[in-house]
């Protein structure tokens, strides 16, 4: 072929040139293609819709909300036995007989699954949130119990108290814990014993038989006038009471015992903590509710992520078919009877002229 000529099975029409292959269909571009283009290294960038984005924030406040709780209870918890020193001994030894170990467990639990309620709530992970779901479920689980324990045994627990009461004070000295549990009902119920003042006689310090200093007195907590002009507490303001009569003591002491009014108190109270622990249970109903609903709506989303990237794969495999399997021309041979002996006729085929979108048109020239 000489310079400057151009070969006939090139497109002539001047109305097709050619350039880069882009796709023939016009307007917008396609969903699929939208898609793939968004995400970061080929992944979906889709984000989920307002209402999900807000059931997703009110999720992450309230188990942040509930996170600060355990933690704080945690805290206290952890505080509580380094004061009493029973932290030391958990290590290397038996978990420590004591009410507060309660306390610090209960806020490990329940700062642990607010916070994988959290993460998965932020992270949009499916995982966590549907482990904060059973974390809850559990929770409901053991409230339930306890709650139907409680109803269960409340009369036996009222009957019951006293004797607790005077098991409490005869270990006074031996836990100090229970010792500041005590001191605290006996100055807010302002009371000294389980029925009377008399029942601190059953503990072996204060008993008059003992031998120490402590004999025949009462604790601080008991007195009328515990502070030293309303500033520290005296300790040796209970000293003696034990030999004073009724009268006498009257003066210096709380003579009425701690378990009538403790009574009292639980009843007045007790609609009140009923109360609190229906809006605990409703509020984490409430973010049960919203964790299903976010993993299905996360679920729902990888959904419409997954169609078009199928629907892309099997659109590029459908063209790559087509321009593979396309049969060859059958061009036509010099001794074939279309042309004269000698020279060969190529004129662009109507299949071809259809896929490049250029229109057939009559043979070029044939060569020389």
């Amino acid at each position: 072929m000489e310079e400057g000529e151009k070969s006939p099975l090139l497109v002539q029409d001047p109305g097709c040139q050619e350039g880069p292959l882009t796709s023939s269909r016009p307007g917008p571009v396609p969903q699929e293609e939208q898609v793939w283009r968004a995400g970061p290294g080929g992944g979906p960038a889709s984000s989920l819709p307002l209402g999900i984005s807000c059931l997703k924030c009110l999720t992450f406040l309230l188990n942040f909300l509930f996170s600060l709780l355990g933690l704080l209870a945690l805290a206290i918890g952890l505080w509580g036995l380094a004061v009493k020193g029973s932290l030391g001994s958990v290590w290397g030894a038996a978990l420590p007989e004591d009410p507060i170990l309660g306390l610090v467990l209960g806020g490990l639990a329940v700062s642990a699954v607010s916070l994988a309620g959290c993460l998965g709530a932020l992270c949009e992970s499916a995982f966590l949130l549907r482990c904060f779901s059973g974390g809850l479920v559990a929770f409901l689980l053991l409230e339930a119990v306890v709650g139907a324990l409680l109803v269960a045994l409340w009369g036996p627990l009222q009957d019951g108290l006293e004797h607790t009461l005077r098991a409490a004070i005869t270990h006074y000295q031996d836990d100090p814990g229970l010792r500041f549990l005590i001191d605290q009902i006996q100055l807010g119920l302002q009371c000294c014993g389980a029925s009377s003042y008399r029942d601190w006689t059953r503990n072996l310090y204060f008993n008059c038989s003992s031998p120490g200093v402590q004999a025949c007195s009462l604790p601080a907590s008991c007195c009328v006038h515990p502070g030293e002009d309303g500033a520290s507490v005296n300790d040796q303001c209970g000293s003696g009471a034990l030999r004073l009569d009724e009268d006498a003591a009257r003066r210096v002491v709380h003579l009425e015992g701690c378990g009538p009014p403790l009574q009292r108190w639980l009843r007045r109270n007790v609609r009140a903590a009923g109360a609190y622990a229906i809006v605990v249970v409703a509020v984490q109903g409430v973010e049960l509710l919203l964790a299903n609903q976010l993993v299905r709506a996360l679920a729902v989303r990888q959904g419409e992520v997954d169609s078009p990237r199928a629907a892309g794969t099997v659109a590029l495999s459908t063209r790559a078919s087509h321009s593979v399997k396309r049969p060859l021309p059958n061009w036509p041979s010099a001794d074939s009877p279309g042309g004269p002996p000698g020279k060969v006729s190529y004129a662009i085929p109507d299949a071809l002229a259809s896929s490049t979108g250029c229109a057939s048109g009559p043979p070029g020239p044939p060569f020389p």
